[in-house]
């Protein structure tokens, strides 16, 4: 076991995060369609059509290459015309993140604390 944790350990020291890259990945990758989902709910649309409407613009995002947060307004309306301005805020990866501070979430906080208990976990196997 301690053969494990150091061999971890190892490739966590050496590894490099680059920021830019996994930034890109996640906008492109539409996790923040679940937070239209629940914008559109507090609207007051069902969870059910909001599923399927955030789906439809998911959809048109994905056919123009575009993160979620970055179709016009106007064409989101043409699928919702109860979406308003105040959707970006809602969409940006910050406020996803933040939204699920449950544990094993993946706000800041919770991030922090997964970390700090591997970082413990590894040096009481050495």
């Amino acid at each position: 076991m301690a053969a494990v944790a150091a061999s971890v350990g190892n490739r966590i020291a050496t590894s490099t995060v680059k920021a830019d890259v996994c930034r890109q990945a996640a906008e492109l990758g539409y996790s923040n369609a679940t937070d239209l989902a629940d914008y559109l709910v507090g609207k007051g649309i069902p969870f059910r059509d909001a599923h399927h409407l955030s789906g439809q613009l998911v959809l048109i995002a994905a056919e123009q290459q575009l993160p979620l947060e970055q179709l016009p307004l106007s064409q989101m309306q043409q699928v919702c015309a109860d979406i308003t301005e105040d959707v970006y805020p809602a969409l940006t990866l910050e406020a996803g993140m933040a939204r699920r501070n449950a544990l094993g979430g993946t706000s800041p906080e919770q991030v922090l604390s997964a970390l700090a208990q591997a970082k413990a976990w590894l040096a009481a196997q050495k």
